[in-house]
């Protein structure tokens, strides 16, 4: 098979990857992860990987580079595509653009958000208390697991500033049943898109999902904020 061209930035001589290769160094990290997800992905102009004369898909390590960023974006800021996609066309121009979504409580930054941390690392980082994360367990505020990502991190850290103010995750129980109402908000404005079986059907399910808890999100801020106008003009 002909050898793709290099991308820009590629080294001359660098393995090219295909789909395959794509999806095997990044499923571990990222398992809803497909071939169509890609394919989308370059549908909406967030990834430009180069073509074999044969029409094969060849990916370079700054595509790859590309695809996690964009991934963990999603992930675990819940960013749309349309903000992702207008913070990448500002880095390609050559400005320096403040990473959408580094502005985590905590000082977190989205850079972090491939460590994961045992449950004891996740305590001691965030100041906790063995006693704290259980009550964030029990309120389901935080979900118990083999390891924890930067989000939980962040989180932990906020319930440890609430304890000092006297707020207990006991108090934060009905926060896991809004969430959950906004789930069903997302299933049923995903219904009509979901009721198909193809893989692209799919795809397009989950980019909706991410777009609306973004604009919920939006909506909730805004609230929290004119409460906020209230209580302290």
């Amino acid at each position: 098979m002909p050898n793709a061209a290099p991308a820009p930035g590629q080294q001359p001589g660098a393995p090219l990857l295909g789909i395959g290769q794509v999806l095997a160094r990044l499923t571990t990290e990222f398992p809803d992860l497909t071939p169509s997800k890609l394919r989308f992905l370059e549908e909406r102009g967030l990834v430009h990987p180069a073509r074999t004369p044969s029409g094969y898909r060849k990916f370079s390590q700054n595509d790859l580079s590309r695809l996690k960023l964009i991934l963990t974006l999603q992930r675990d800021c819940y960013l749309p595509l349309a903000v992702i996609k207008d913070y990448l066309a500002d880095v390609d121009a050559g400005l320096n653009p403040p990473m959408p979504g580094a502005a985590l409580p905590g000082g977190a930054s989205i850079l972090q958000t491939g460590r994961r941390l045992s449950r004891e690392e996740l305590t001691r980082e965030a100041g906790a208390t063995p006693m704290l994360v259980q009550d964030a367990f029990s309120a389901s505020v935080l979900t118990p697991a083999e390891s924890y990502g930067e989000d939980s991190l962040v989180v932990l850290k906020a319930l440890v500033e609430l304890q000092r103010s006297g707020i207990e995750p006991r108090h934060l129980r009905g926060f896991r049943q809004a969430a959950e109402r906004e789930l069903g908000l997302i299933e049923s404005a995903l219904m009509p898109v979901a009721r198909r079986r193809d893989p692209s059907s799919r795809v397009k399910a989950a980019e909706l999902a991410v777009e609306i808890a973004g604009q919920l999100e939006v909506v909730r801020s805004s609230l929290i904020r004119s409460a906020l106008s209230r209580i302290v003009p």
